[in-house]
């Protein structure tokens, strides 16, 4: 087995902004999104780390930037010791072999106009790994792998469906045998039972292949069935680091607390007596992020004075969790109440019924 405490990726102060620019003919850079905004992490070999948050709140630039498929403004990206923030060419492409993603959309992902069996075996293709009667052998043990049928490789992508599509690019993930595949949000466009069925193939896969996985998803329930590590972002920012179970059990972060609040529990009594809270408000403009704590704006619990003007450190708070919060501990233990939601910006589920 593979040992899950040494580490395989550590990002380091990473950014990604996009620039804003206007004009016609001479363009003038007048702002930019700031889509990852100082994030700092690590990834241990043989783990599933969730990433979840809001949708833009840049998970998915993050994990396409990991893989450098966007390139960094600055920071730096660990890959085995190696930066590899800054790598170019052959180097990069080398370097590629080894981290492969799965997509969000199983039907803009694949190539229409190529057969399955061209589309799985073109990265062994293209790296000078296999040709000929070798490749194909590769290709049908591959789709084989990943449960399609033996005919798959001469029929195209718009002969299957959504769950079968979706195998095939775990086919194609798996084609150069990586170490990290970045899984961007793989089941969202899928049937609910037909999700089921691609997570238990992806921990059936991982613990064949020792692969590492970055799992990008919004879905709360999905990402603890199958994460080791949660990461939580909000605007570009972490909000907290924690073991799966000990996040949903014990949240530290406001905004951690109001996702969770938002995923059914399978249990009437929990469900009608707990406190479910929704947040008021959009995500605020990732080109124009609030001052001080990112989600000051939404919180209950802010205390304007200091969470508009001063911005939280990522701190160790217990054992393997990590939360940027200035009031953790006062929120945990009841010192500092939640406003009312008309102060807070905030609403209950009885104001949402009235």
């Amino acid at each position: 087995m593979t040992d899950k405490g040494e580490e395989l990726v550590r990002i380091e102060n990473l950014k990604v902004y996009f620039p804003i620019k206007s004009g016609m003919v001479f363009e003038r850079h007048i702002g930019d999104v700031k889509a990852v905004d100082d994030v700092s992490f690590s990834i241990h070999r043989g783990e599933t780390l969730g990433l979840v948050g809001e949708s833009g709140c840049g998970k998915t630039t993050l994990g396409r930037t990991i893989l450098r498929l966007y390139d960094p403004t600055e920071g730096h990206i660990f890959f085995e010791g190696r930066d590899i923030a800054g790598l170019s060419g052959k180097e990069l492409r080398a370097t590629r072999r080894r981290m492969q993603m799965v997509f969000q959309d199983p039907y803009a992902s694949l190539n229409p106009r190529q057969n399955v069996g061209n589309i799985v075996g073109e990265p062994l293709y293209v790296h000078g790994i296999a040709r000929g009667a070798e490749l194909d052998k590769r290709v049908q043990h591959l789709l084989d792998v990943v449960g399609l049928p033996q005919n798959a490789g001469n029929r195209y992508p718009h002969e299957f469906s959504g769950g079968q599509r979706q195998r095939i690019g775990l086919a194609r993930s798996l084609a150069l045998n990586p170490d990290l595949i970045v899984a961007d949000e793989p089941v969202s466009a899928l049937d609910v039972s037909i999700q089921a069925q691609i997570i238990n193939l992806l921990e059936d896969l991982q613990e064949e292949f020792n692969l590492t996985l970055l799992f990008v998803a919004h879905d709360l329930a999905v990402v603890r069935h199958i994460s080791d590590r949660i990461v939580v972002m909000y605007l570009g920012k972490i909000m907290e680091i924690a073991p799966a179970a000990q996040l949903y059990d014990q949240p530290l972060h406001p905004y951690t607390r109001s996702l969770l609040s938002a995923v059914p529990i399978p249990d009437p009594a929990v469900e009608r007596s707990r406190e479910r809270i929704f947040l008021r408000g959009d995500l605020p403009s990732p080109a124009n992020p609030p001052s001080g704590c990112r989600f000051h704006t939404r919180c209950p619990f802010a205390q304007i004075e200091r969470c508009s003007d001063e911005v939280p450190e990522l701190r160790p708070l217990r054992n393997d969790q990590v939360v940027a919060c200035h009031y953790a501990e006062e929120i945990e233990s009841g010192r500092i109440q939640a406003r009312p939601p008309e102060e807070a910006g905030v609403m209950t589920e009885a104001d949402s019924i009235k």
